[in-house]
């Protein structure tokens, strides 16, 4: 199996939990088969609540952690600019750093340059509160002027946005602040399940337009309108949403896993298996899965990084 998934919770986990990242509790398995190939975004989740000393050193912390699990468990971190495509075609598990809530910055815009030198990919602009970046999915406010300020400087660091987690008024001031291409991480399709947390067809066609992706989330809420009853054939709705509106060079996974509350006939990543199979059965050409699957993801992130040195 291949597979980019843009984000999980692991991370957060083994830190808080001080457990390691292949711990049997954790919903994100590592590759073992020797053709299997991953790229895994982990994600440091940094709760609302937190000061913005408490969320710097959460991301230190967080940081140092996958450092060491990556070198101990031979998962290949990735640093922007390295070559995904050449790492994930030579590795069973690789691995991207990335930030859930620009609260990690502890409101320093310098942190921006410092962290995206340690290697952090992207970076939600906040979780589901308002921070110091703009407001999240809980309210209707847009980017402050730091805000603004964090957008630029992001563009200028070479580290990609990620508006999931934001409001719509947040996601349209990101629109207009930058020229770059964005993501939206781990959101499904509005029209499909009427969660605030998922994307408007609007906000879905500006991510088309600007070549950027989307990840299809696992958890059940965001997958179902009635949560209980969600089940892996939802994660199919939403992709066919997706494409109806012409994402196919847009769609791939980020599954949340470690994150939500998954589907009763999901447990851990292992279902991707089931997944490509149910793709097939449903036919779908094995093209497109595979460009949903990996291709999207590997292609976006390699040519994000030639747009920035251009």
């Amino acid at each position: 199996m291949r597979v980019v998934d843009l984000h999980c919770d692991s991370l957060y986990e083994s830190v808080t939990k001080n457990i390691a990242l292949n711990d049997s509790s954790l919903e994100v398995v590592l590759n073992s088969a020797p053709e299997s190939r991953k790229l895994q975004c982990y994600a440091i989740w940094v709760p609302d609540g937190f000061s913005p000393i408490e969320a710097e050193k959460l991301f230190y912390s967080a940081a140092k952690r996958l450092d060491e699990e990556c070198k101990r468990l031979s998962i290949e971190l990735l640093k922007p600019g390295s070559g995904c495509k050449k790492a994930f075609s030579s590795h069973n598990n690789s691995a991207y750093l990335t930030i859930e809530n620009g609260l990690a910055l502890g409101n320093k815009l310098d942190n921006v340059r410092r962290f995206a030198d340690m290697g952090v990919r992207m970076m939600t602009l906040t979780w589901n509160a308002e921070n110091a970046i703009g407001g999240g999915a809980d309210t209707k406010k847009g980017l402050t002027g730091f805000g603004k300020q964090v957008v630029r400087e992001m563009e200028r660091a070479g580290m990609i946005i990620d508006i999931s987690h934001a409001s719509e008024e947040l996601f349209y001031d990101v629109a207009e602040s930058t020229s770059k291409p964005f993501v939206a991480s781990h959101s499904n399709a509005y029209s499909v399940t009427s969660h605030r947390r998922n994307l408007k067809n609007g906000q879905i066609r500006e991510i088309i337009r600007r070549k950027g992706l989307f990840g299809l989330n696992f958890h059940n809420a965001f997958l179902n309108d009635s949560p209980d009853r969600a089940s892996v054939y939802d994660i199919l709705r939403h992709a066919e949403h997706f494409l109806s509106l012409g994402g196919d060079d847009c769609l791939c996974f980020g599954s949340d896993f470690d994150g939500g509350v998954l589907p009763y006939d999901i447990k851990d990543s292992r279902v991707y298996d089931k997944i490509y199979e149910l793709f097939l059965q449903h036919h779908y050409k094995q093209e497109l899965v595979d460009k949903i699957f990996f291709e999207n993801a590997l292609n976006f992130f390699e040519n994000f990084d030639i747009q920035r040195i251009l």
